[in-house]
């Protein structure tokens, strides 16, 4: 297997990103039955903003191409992860820890956030795997319910 490198994603990194995106969360629409999620759905330009306000990560093979990305950005003291991805034939190889490590790391922090569906063991199972504890629940609709988790941290100064 190609030895992979992480880096903060670049400008021109977007269009792949939001391309590999599109690609990740088919599992994810399948399984909640519904392919109008936000991640299915969201622009460039939308993806453009969040670049301006936080942190993407990229995960890379030798030959650059994006295999993996997360985002995170920082707001009153916590630190919210969201749309972490890995390519389908990447996944369960432990790219996804590495890459929530990542921005563990990139922004110290004392608290982080993110949230899945509850429908999503593996998700759950990743983040709950990586210290990350629920602590919170809200039923969207009849289908969906989503499961909120934090990690406080201490490594903070």
């Amino acid at each position: 297997m190609d030895e992979l490198q992480m880096e903060k994603a670049l400008w021109e990194d977007l269009q792949k990103i939001l391309d590999l995106q599109y690609l990740a969360y088919q599992s994810e629409a399948r399984l909640l039955n519904n392919y109008n999620i936000p991640p299915l759905k969201q622009t460039l330009a939308e993806m453009q903003q969040e670049y301006k306000q936080g942190l993407i990560l990229k995960l890379i093979t030798q030959d650059g191409e994006i295999i993996g990305s997360v985002r995170a950005h920082e707001q009153a003291g916590s630190v919210y992860v969201g749309k972490l991805m890995v390519r389908p034939e990447y996944q369960r190889q432990g790219w996804g820890s590495r890459l929530l490590l990542a921005v563990e790391k990139t922004i110290p922090a004392s608290r982080y956030e993110l949230f899945t569906s509850s429908k999503s063991a593996q998700n759950l199972y990743l983040y709950q795997k990586a210290g990350y504890k629920i602590f919170d629940e809200k039923q969207i609709d009849a289908a969906l319910t989503l499961i909120y988790l934090e990690k406080q941290s201490y490594r903070c100064f």
